[in-house]
Protein backbone atom coordinates (compact mmCIF):
# COMPACT_ATOMS: atom_id res chain seq x y z
CA UNK A 1 0.00 0.00 0.00
CA UNK A 2 1.44 3.70 -0.99
CA UNK A 3 0.73 5.95 1.28
CA UNK A 4 0.70 9.92 0.86
CA UNK A 5 0.84 12.45 2.98
CA UNK A 6 -2.08 15.03 2.76
CA UNK A 7 -0.23 17.97 4.45
CA UNK A 8 0.50 20.88 2.47
CA UNK A 9 4.20 20.95 3.73
CA UNK A 10 5.21 24.28 1.99
CA UNK A 11 2.33 25.72 3.49
CA UNK A 12 2.95 24.45 6.97
CA UNK A 13 6.70 25.87 6.62
CA UNK A 14 5.43 29.36 5.35
CA UNK A 15 3.15 30.09 8.20
CA UNK A 16 5.67 28.21 10.80
CA UNK A 17 8.12 31.10 9.03
CA UNK A 18 5.45 34.21 10.16
CA UNK A 19 4.75 32.71 13.39
CA UNK A 20 8.12 32.85 13.95
CA UNK A 21 8.40 36.56 12.85
CA UNK A 22 5.77 37.57 15.11
CA UNK A 23 7.55 35.53 17.87
CA UNK A 24 10.83 37.55 16.91
CA UNK A 25 8.76 40.73 17.03
CA UNK A 26 7.80 40.23 19.99
CA UNK A 27 11.03 39.80 21.38
CA UNK A 28 12.06 43.00 19.94
CA UNK A 29 9.17 44.95 22.02
CA UNK A 30 10.75 43.50 25.25
CA UNK A 31 14.16 45.38 24.32
CA UNK A 32 13.18 48.05 25.94
CA UNK A 33 12.85 46.68 29.32
CA UNK A 34 16.15 45.47 28.30
CA UNK A 35 18.04 48.41 28.31
CA UNK A 36 16.32 50.48 30.63
CA UNK A 37 16.82 48.00 33.48
CA UNK A 38 20.31 47.04 32.33
CA UNK A 39 20.09 43.38 32.38
CA UNK A 40 23.73 41.12 33.56
CA UNK A 41 23.28 39.78 30.29
CA UNK A 42 21.37 42.50 27.88
CA UNK A 43 22.63 40.54 24.66
CA UNK A 44 20.42 37.35 25.57
CA UNK A 45 17.32 38.92 23.97
CA UNK A 46 18.15 40.96 20.82
CA UNK A 47 20.28 38.03 19.74
CA UNK A 48 17.04 35.71 20.56
CA UNK A 49 15.44 37.97 18.63
CA UNK A 50 17.68 37.89 15.26
CA UNK A 51 17.80 34.39 15.35
CA UNK A 52 14.35 33.66 15.45
CA UNK A 53 13.28 37.16 13.03
CA UNK A 54 15.77 35.32 10.56
CA UNK A 55 15.17 31.72 10.59
CA UNK A 56 11.03 32.86 9.78
CA UNK A 57 12.44 34.91 7.33
CA UNK A 58 14.14 32.27 5.65
CA UNK A 59 11.50 29.73 6.21
CA UNK A 60 8.68 32.52 4.18
CA UNK A 61 11.27 33.23 1.54
CA UNK A 62 11.91 29.54 0.91
CA UNK A 63 8.18 29.04 -0.02
CA UNK A 64 7.79 32.40 -1.54
CA UNK A 65 7.20 30.75 -5.08
CA UNK A 66 4.25 28.18 -3.28
CA UNK A 67 1.08 28.85 -4.83
CA UNK A 68 -1.73 26.83 -3.08
CA UNK A 69 -3.04 28.58 -0.45
CA UNK A 70 -5.96 26.71 0.67
CA UNK A 71 -5.69 25.57 4.02
CA UNK A 72 -8.16 22.60 5.31
CA UNK A 73 -8.55 21.57 8.90
CA UNK A 74 -5.96 18.69 8.31
CA UNK A 75 -3.60 21.51 7.81
CA UNK A 76 -4.53 23.66 10.83
CA UNK A 77 -4.35 20.36 13.14
CA UNK A 78 -0.77 19.40 11.75
CA UNK A 79 0.04 23.27 12.37
CA UNK A 80 -0.88 23.70 15.67
CA UNK A 81 0.34 20.72 17.41
CA UNK A 82 3.68 21.39 15.36
CA UNK A 83 3.68 25.40 16.63
CA UNK A 84 3.63 24.75 20.76
CA UNK A 85 7.08 22.86 19.88
CA UNK A 86 8.48 25.70 16.93
CA UNK A 87 7.61 28.43 19.55
CA UNK A 88 8.74 26.85 22.21
CA UNK A 89 12.23 25.97 20.80
CA UNK A 90 13.27 29.61 19.99
CA UNK A 91 11.11 30.78 23.31
CA UNK A 92 13.76 29.12 25.48
CA UNK A 93 16.79 31.31 23.97
CA UNK A 94 16.09 34.22 25.67
CA UNK A 95 16.06 32.19 29.04
CA UNK A 96 19.62 30.34 27.83
CA UNK A 97 21.38 33.15 26.80
CA UNK A 98 20.41 35.05 29.73
CA UNK A 99 21.45 31.90 32.27
CA UNK A 100 18.11 32.47 33.99
CA UNK A 101 18.07 28.71 33.71
CA UNK A 102 21.10 25.89 34.24
CA UNK A 103 20.26 23.77 31.08
CA UNK A 104 17.86 23.50 27.84
CA UNK A 105 15.46 21.19 29.65
CA UNK A 106 14.58 23.83 32.13
CA UNK A 107 14.62 26.76 29.24
CA UNK A 108 12.39 24.32 27.33
CA UNK A 109 10.01 23.52 29.85
CA UNK A 110 9.38 27.46 31.25
CA UNK A 111 9.06 28.40 27.47
CA UNK A 112 6.13 25.63 26.14
CA UNK A 113 4.70 26.34 29.71
CA UNK A 114 4.16 29.75 28.93
CA UNK A 115 3.04 29.14 25.26
CA UNK A 116 0.70 26.77 26.49
CA UNK A 117 -0.42 29.08 29.45
CA UNK A 118 0.16 26.44 32.07
CA UNK A 119 2.23 28.42 34.22
CA UNK A 120 4.09 26.02 35.95
CA UNK A 121 7.64 27.44 36.66
CA UNK A 122 11.47 25.90 37.48
CA UNK A 123 12.01 29.60 38.44
CA UNK A 124 12.47 29.62 42.45
CA UNK A 125 13.12 33.68 43.25
CA UNK A 126 11.01 35.14 40.76
CA UNK A 127 11.67 38.81 41.87
CA UNK A 128 15.60 37.91 40.92
CA UNK A 129 14.65 37.52 37.18
CA UNK A 130 16.00 40.42 34.81
CA UNK A 131 13.12 42.94 33.82
CA UNK A 132 12.84 41.82 30.25
CA UNK A 133 12.52 38.06 31.02
CA UNK A 134 10.05 38.67 33.40
CA UNK A 135 8.24 40.59 30.80
CA UNK A 136 9.17 37.53 28.07
CA UNK A 137 7.30 34.79 29.86
CA UNK A 138 4.23 37.24 30.37
CA UNK A 139 4.42 37.66 26.66
CA UNK A 140 4.81 33.63 25.74
CA UNK A 141 1.64 33.47 27.72
CA UNK A 142 -0.42 36.05 25.58
CA UNK A 143 0.64 35.04 22.80
CA UNK A 144 -0.26 31.34 23.43
CA UNK A 145 -3.33 32.85 24.84
CA UNK A 146 -4.80 33.97 21.89
CA UNK A 147 -3.43 31.10 19.50
CA UNK A 148 -5.70 28.81 21.81
CA UNK A 149 -9.07 30.68 20.92
CA UNK A 150 -7.94 30.56 17.28
CA UNK A 151 -7.39 26.75 17.37
CA UNK A 152 -10.63 26.13 19.11
CA UNK A 153 -12.58 28.71 16.08
CA UNK A 154 -11.14 27.20 13.52
CA UNK A 155 -9.35 23.95 14.37
CA UNK A 156 -11.08 21.65 17.04
CA UNK A 157 -15.17 22.15 15.10
CA UNK A 158 -13.37 19.55 12.44
CA UNK A 159 -12.53 17.13 14.94
CA UNK A 160 -16.12 17.72 16.62
CA UNK A 161 -14.32 18.19 19.89
CA UNK A 162 -15.64 21.66 20.96
CA UNK A 163 -18.96 23.11 21.67
CA UNK A 164 -18.27 26.05 19.02
CA UNK A 165 -19.74 24.03 15.68
CA UNK A 166 -23.40 24.73 18.07
CA UNK A 167 -23.32 28.43 17.14
CA UNK A 168 -21.00 29.65 15.14
CA UNK A 169 -21.92 27.06 11.84
CA UNK A 170 -25.36 28.45 12.55
CA UNK A 171 -24.37 32.12 12.83
CA UNK A 172 -21.79 32.26 10.48
CA UNK A 173 -23.56 29.13 7.81
CA UNK A 174 -19.87 27.58 7.88
CA UNK A 175 -18.84 24.48 6.12
CA UNK A 176 -15.59 23.22 8.91
CA UNK A 177 -14.37 21.18 5.87
CA UNK A 178 -12.33 24.05 5.35
CA UNK A 179 -11.09 26.86 7.19
CA UNK A 180 -13.52 29.23 5.87
CA UNK A 181 -12.84 32.85 5.30
CA UNK A 182 -15.61 33.85 7.69
CA UNK A 183 -14.02 31.94 10.54
CA UNK A 184 -10.94 33.72 10.20
CA UNK A 185 -12.88 37.21 10.04
CA UNK A 186 -14.38 35.92 13.58
CA UNK A 187 -10.70 34.98 14.79
CA UNK A 188 -9.95 38.93 13.81
CA UNK A 189 -12.71 40.73 15.66
CA UNK A 190 -11.86 38.20 18.50
CA UNK A 191 -8.22 39.40 18.58
CA UNK A 192 -9.81 42.96 18.85
CA UNK A 193 -11.25 41.99 22.10
CA UNK A 194 -8.70 40.02 23.21
CA UNK A 195 -6.56 43.39 23.13
CA UNK A 196 -9.07 45.69 23.68
CA UNK A 197 -9.24 42.94 27.43
CA UNK A 198 -5.84 43.68 27.62
CA UNK A 199 -4.84 47.40 27.37
CA UNK A 200 -8.38 47.79 29.84
CA UNK A 201 -6.90 45.75 32.56
CA UNK A 202 -3.28 47.13 32.66
CA UNK A 203 -4.88 50.59 32.86
CA UNK A 204 -7.34 49.63 35.82
CA UNK A 205 -4.30 47.20 36.95
CA UNK A 206 -2.16 50.89 36.98
CA UNK A 207 -4.48 53.15 38.71
CA UNK A 208 -3.96 50.90 41.72
CA UNK A 209 -0.91 49.63 43.71
CA UNK A 210 0.83 48.63 40.59
CA UNK A 211 3.20 50.09 38.68
CA UNK A 212 3.17 49.96 35.18
CA UNK A 213 5.28 46.98 34.07
CA UNK A 214 3.39 44.91 36.97
CA UNK A 215 0.33 45.77 35.78
CA UNK A 216 0.71 44.70 31.86
CA UNK A 217 2.54 41.71 32.42
CA UNK A 218 -0.36 40.50 34.94
CA UNK A 219 -3.20 41.77 32.72
CA UNK A 220 -0.93 39.77 29.84
CA UNK A 221 -0.77 36.82 32.14
CA UNK A 222 -4.33 37.15 33.20
CA UNK A 223 -6.27 37.63 30.36
CA UNK A 224 -4.38 34.36 28.82
CA UNK A 225 -5.38 32.38 31.86
CA UNK A 226 -1.82 31.68 32.24
CA UNK A 227 -0.90 32.51 35.73
CA UNK A 228 2.73 33.73 35.50
CA UNK A 229 3.17 36.52 38.29
CA UNK A 230 6.65 39.04 38.92
CA UNK A 231 5.90 38.11 42.31
CA UNK A 232 7.07 34.61 43.59
CA UNK A 233 3.88 35.55 46.12
CA UNK A 234 1.84 35.82 42.96
CA UNK A 235 -1.58 38.47 43.51
CA UNK A 236 -1.06 38.22 47.03
CA UNK A 237 1.69 40.73 47.31
CA UNK A 238 -0.88 42.84 46.02
CA UNK A 239 -3.49 45.40 46.86
CA UNK A 240 -7.16 43.94 47.70
CA UNK A 241 -8.32 46.25 44.47
CA UNK A 242 -5.81 44.79 42.28
CA UNK A 243 -7.03 41.02 43.02
CA UNK A 244 -10.94 42.19 42.82
CA UNK A 245 -9.74 43.61 38.80
CA UNK A 246 -7.81 40.25 38.29
CA UNK A 247 -10.75 38.45 39.50
CA UNK A 248 -12.96 40.32 37.10
CA UNK A 249 -10.67 39.58 34.15
CA UNK A 250 -10.14 36.23 35.01
CA UNK A 251 -13.97 35.65 34.36
CA UNK A 252 -13.33 36.90 31.47
CA UNK A 253 -10.85 35.05 30.39
CA UNK A 254 -12.81 31.98 31.37
CA UNK A 255 -16.02 32.34 28.86
CA UNK A 256 -16.49 31.83 25.18
CA UNK A 257 -14.55 34.96 23.32
CA UNK A 258 -16.98 34.48 20.17
CA UNK A 259 -20.01 34.29 22.51
CA UNK A 260 -18.97 37.74 24.04
CA UNK A 261 -18.18 39.64 20.77
CA UNK A 262 -21.65 37.95 19.38
CA UNK A 263 -23.53 39.64 22.34
CA UNK A 264 -21.77 42.57 22.09
CA UNK A 265 -22.36 43.25 18.38
CA UNK A 266 -26.26 42.05 17.97
CA UNK A 267 -28.91 43.12 20.66
CA UNK A 268 -31.09 40.13 20.18
CA UNK A 269 -28.77 37.76 21.17
CA UNK A 270 -27.44 37.96 25.12
CA UNK A 271 -24.42 35.11 26.47
CA UNK A 272 -26.60 34.76 29.18
CA UNK A 273 -28.65 32.64 27.56
CA UNK A 274 -26.06 30.14 26.83
CA UNK A 275 -25.87 27.07 29.75
CA UNK A 276 -22.41 26.49 29.26
CA UNK A 277 -21.79 30.44 30.78
CA UNK A 278 -24.47 30.19 32.90
CA UNK A 279 -23.52 27.26 34.15
CA UNK A 280 -19.93 28.77 34.59
CA UNK A 281 -20.84 31.28 36.63
CA UNK A 282 -23.27 28.91 38.80
CA UNK A 283 -19.76 26.99 39.67
CA UNK A 284 -18.42 30.23 40.62
CA UNK A 285 -21.10 32.00 42.72
CA UNK A 286 -22.33 29.01 44.33
CA UNK A 287 -18.74 27.28 45.77
CA UNK A 288 -17.28 31.21 46.20
CA UNK A 289 -20.24 32.24 49.11
CA UNK A 290 -20.10 28.13 50.27
CA UNK A 291 -15.95 28.01 50.65
CA UNK A 292 -16.11 32.01 51.72
CA UNK A 293 -18.75 30.71 54.27
CA UNK A 294 -16.67 27.56 56.07
CA UNK A 295 -13.22 30.32 55.81
CA UNK A 296 -15.49 32.52 58.25
CA UNK A 297 -16.59 30.40 60.31
CA UNK A 298 -13.94 27.33 60.39
CA UNK A 299 -10.94 29.96 59.71
CA UNK A 300 -12.42 32.69 61.63
CA UNK A 301 -11.47 35.10 58.99
CA UNK A 302 -12.95 38.69 58.28
CA UNK A 303 -16.15 39.12 56.26
CA UNK A 304 -13.94 40.93 53.49
CA UNK A 305 -10.73 38.41 53.54
CA UNK A 306 -13.00 34.84 53.66
CA UNK A 307 -14.88 35.71 50.63
CA UNK A 308 -12.08 37.95 48.47
CA UNK A 309 -10.03 35.24 49.02
CA UNK A 310 -12.59 32.49 48.70
CA UNK A 311 -14.18 33.84 45.34
CA UNK A 312 -10.40 34.83 43.40
CA UNK A 313 -9.43 30.87 44.36
CA UNK A 314 -12.38 29.39 42.97
CA UNK A 315 -12.20 31.60 39.62
CA UNK A 316 -8.45 30.69 39.55
CA UNK A 317 -9.25 27.24 39.59
CA UNK A 318 -12.32 26.77 37.59
CA UNK A 319 -10.33 29.03 34.67
CA UNK A 320 -6.96 27.53 34.99
CA UNK A 321 -5.25 30.40 35.48
CA UNK A 322 -3.33 29.75 38.53
CA UNK A 323 -2.91 32.80 40.50
CA UNK A 324 -3.42 32.42 43.93
CA UNK A 325 -3.85 34.46 47.42
CA UNK A 326 -2.98 33.64 50.83
CA UNK A 327 -2.22 30.29 52.00
CA UNK A 328 -4.48 27.92 50.60
CA UNK A 329 -2.94 24.71 51.69
CA UNK A 330 -3.53 26.15 55.20
CA UNK A 331 -7.16 25.48 54.69
CA UNK A 332 -9.27 22.47 55.28
CA UNK A 333 -8.35 19.57 53.21
CA UNK A 334 -12.03 19.28 52.02
CA UNK A 335 -11.67 23.09 50.10
CA UNK A 336 -8.28 22.45 48.53
CA UNK A 337 -9.58 19.00 47.27
CA UNK A 338 -12.98 21.53 45.78
CA UNK A 339 -10.16 23.90 43.94
CA UNK A 340 -8.32 20.42 42.35
CA UNK A 341 -11.87 19.14 41.20
CA UNK A 342 -12.58 23.04 39.48
CA UNK A 343 -9.09 22.39 38.00
CA UNK A 344 -10.13 19.37 36.43
CA UNK A 345 -13.57 21.23 34.66
CA UNK A 346 -11.58 24.37 32.99
CA UNK A 347 -13.64 27.11 31.92
CA UNK A 348 -16.06 27.61 28.85
CA UNK A 349 -15.44 26.30 25.60
CA UNK A 350 -13.59 28.90 23.22
CA UNK A 351 -12.23 30.70 26.39
CA UNK A 352 -8.22 30.16 27.35
CA UNK A 353 -9.14 28.36 29.63
CA UNK A 354 -8.02 24.93 30.29
CA UNK A 355 -9.32 21.74 31.81
CA UNK A 356 -11.99 19.44 30.42
CA UNK A 357 -14.28 22.39 29.44
CA UNK A 358 -17.76 23.13 31.39
CA UNK A 359 -19.71 22.32 27.76
CA UNK A 360 -18.29 18.49 28.02
CA UNK A 361 -19.64 17.82 31.64
CA UNK A 362 -22.88 19.38 30.65
CA UNK A 363 -23.06 16.75 28.06
CA UNK A 364 -21.73 14.05 30.26
CA UNK A 365 -24.26 14.71 33.03
CA UNK A 366 -27.33 15.02 31.17
CA UNK A 367 -26.38 11.84 29.01
CA UNK A 368 -26.23 10.13 32.51
CA UNK A 369 -29.41 11.52 33.58
CA UNK A 370 -31.40 10.36 30.10
CA UNK A 371 -30.09 6.81 30.79
CA UNK A 372 -31.27 6.64 33.80
CA UNK A 373 -34.75 7.71 32.24
CA UNK A 374 -33.95 5.16 29.01
CA UNK A 375 -33.55 2.07 31.90
CA UNK A 376 -36.98 2.95 32.99
CA UNK A 377 -38.14 3.36 28.96
CA UNK A 378 -36.10 1.95 26.67
CA UNK A 379 -38.21 2.29 23.82
CA UNK A 380 -38.24 6.31 24.25
CA UNK A 381 -36.24 8.36 22.31
CA UNK A 382 -34.16 11.35 24.62
CA UNK A 383 -31.63 12.82 22.64
CA UNK A 384 -28.77 14.92 24.98
CA UNK A 385 -29.70 19.01 24.50
CA UNK A 386 -27.31 21.68 25.42
CA UNK A 387 -28.86 24.88 24.48
CA UNK A 388 -31.88 23.52 23.38
CA UNK A 389 -30.27 21.31 20.18
CA UNK A 390 -29.54 17.66 20.22
CA UNK A 391 -26.60 16.80 20.14
CA UNK A 392 -25.81 13.48 18.11
CA UNK A 393 -25.00 10.06 19.66
CA UNK A 394 -21.75 10.08 18.17
CA UNK A 395 -20.77 13.70 19.35
CA UNK A 396 -21.68 12.22 22.61
CA UNK A 397 -19.67 8.92 22.27
CA UNK A 398 -16.67 11.13 21.62
CA UNK A 399 -17.03 13.92 24.37
CA UNK A 400 -17.58 10.83 27.04
CA UNK A 401 -14.64 9.22 25.48
CA UNK A 402 -12.37 12.13 25.59
CA UNK A 403 -13.52 12.29 28.94
CA UNK A 404 -12.39 9.16 29.89
CA UNK A 405 -8.82 9.24 27.97
CA UNK A 406 -8.41 12.00 29.80
CA UNK A 407 -8.53 10.47 33.26
CA UNK A 408 -6.65 7.88 32.10
CA UNK A 409 -3.69 10.16 31.06
CA UNK A 410 -4.10 11.76 34.65
CA UNK A 411 -3.60 9.03 35.84
CA UNK A 412 -0.41 7.44 34.21
CA UNK A 413 1.31 10.62 34.34
CA UNK A 414 0.77 10.63 38.18
CA UNK A 415 2.25 6.79 38.15
CA UNK A 416 5.10 7.75 35.70
CA UNK A 417 5.93 10.66 38.34
CA UNK A 418 5.73 9.04 41.45
CA UNK A 419 8.38 6.34 39.89
CA UNK A 420 10.53 9.07 39.02
CA UNK A 421 10.79 10.17 42.30
CA UNK A 422 7.59 12.20 43.09
CA UNK A 423 6.00 11.98 46.50
CA UNK A 424 2.14 11.03 46.09
CA UNK A 425 0.88 14.74 46.53
CA UNK A 426 3.43 16.29 44.60
CA UNK A 427 2.87 13.67 41.88
CA UNK A 428 -1.19 14.34 41.88
CA UNK A 429 -1.26 17.88 42.12
CA UNK A 430 1.50 17.93 39.35
CA UNK A 431 -0.34 15.83 36.95
CA UNK A 432 -3.55 17.58 37.56
CA UNK A 433 -2.01 21.11 36.95
CA UNK A 434 -0.28 20.24 34.21
CA UNK A 435 -2.35 18.45 32.16
CA UNK A 436 -5.10 20.97 32.99
CA UNK A 437 -2.66 24.27 32.57
CA UNK A 438 -3.35 25.25 35.98
CA UNK A 439 0.29 25.33 36.67
CA UNK A 440 -0.03 26.03 40.17
CA UNK A 441 -0.92 23.18 42.18
CA UNK A 442 -0.93 22.27 45.84
CA UNK A 443 1.67 21.24 48.46
CA UNK A 444 5.58 21.26 46.70
CA UNK A 445 4.05 22.54 43.61
CA UNK A 446 2.04 25.33 44.98
CA UNK A 447 2.20 28.95 45.98
CA UNK A 448 5.50 30.00 46.64
CA UNK A 449 7.11 26.85 45.01
CA UNK A 450 8.38 25.97 41.73
CA UNK A 451 8.88 22.39 39.36
CA UNK A 452 12.70 22.69 39.81
CA UNK A 453 13.04 19.61 42.10
CA UNK A 454 11.58 17.65 39.39
CA UNK A 455 14.13 15.58 37.47
CA UNK A 456 14.96 16.06 33.58
CA UNK A 457 12.57 12.34 32.78
CA UNK A 458 10.01 13.47 34.90
CA UNK A 459 10.12 17.89 33.28
CA UNK A 460 9.43 15.91 29.67
CA UNK A 461 6.43 13.70 31.20
CA UNK A 462 5.19 17.30 32.56
CA UNK A 463 5.90 19.09 29.42
CA UNK A 464 4.50 16.14 27.09
CA UNK A 465 1.13 16.49 29.51
CA UNK A 466 0.76 20.33 29.15
CA UNK A 467 1.13 19.53 25.36
CA UNK A 468 -1.80 16.88 25.53
CA UNK A 469 -3.77 19.16 27.61
CA UNK A 470 -3.61 22.62 25.32
CA UNK A 471 -4.30 20.50 22.15
CA UNK A 472 -7.15 18.85 23.39
CA UNK A 473 -5.86 15.26 23.61
CA UNK A 474 -7.55 13.97 20.70
CA UNK A 475 -5.79 16.62 18.01
CA UNK A 476 -2.57 14.91 18.91
CA UNK A 477 -3.93 11.30 18.89
CA UNK A 478 -5.27 12.47 15.15
CA UNK A 479 -2.00 13.51 14.24
CA UNK A 480 -0.61 10.18 15.22
CA UNK A 481 -3.55 8.11 13.54
CA UNK A 482 -2.77 6.53 10.44
CA UNK A 483 -5.50 7.46 8.65
CA UNK A 484 -4.39 11.03 9.33
CA UNK A 485 -1.57 10.31 7.21
CA UNK A 486 -3.47 7.73 4.47
CA UNK A 487 -4.09 9.42 1.51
Amino acid sequence: MKWKTKINHPLVLRIEGQLLLIEGILMLTVLPATYFHHGLYAFSMPFSALITLLTGFIFVIATRNHKNDKTTSRDGVYIVCVSWLILSLFGAMPYLLSKSVPNFTDGFFEALSGFTTTGATIMTRIESLPKDILLWRSMTQWMGGFAIIVFTIAILPYLGMSGMQLFVAEINDINYDKLHPRIMHTVWRVWGLYLFFTLLETLLLYWGDMDFFDALCHSMTTISSGGFSTRTESLGAFSNYSQVVVSVFMVLSGCNFSLLLISMGRKHFSIFKNQEFKTFLLYIIVLGIAIGLVLLFARHMSLGTAFRQSFFSVISSLTTTGFFVGDYMAWPTFLWTILLILMFIGGCSGSTSGGIKIFRHLIFTRNAMLELKRIIHPNAILPVKVNGKSISSSGVSKNITFIFIYFLVFIAGSVILLFSGADFNMAISASIASLSNVGTGMGKVGLGFSYVAFTPFAKWILMLMMILGRVELFSLITLLSRSFWRN
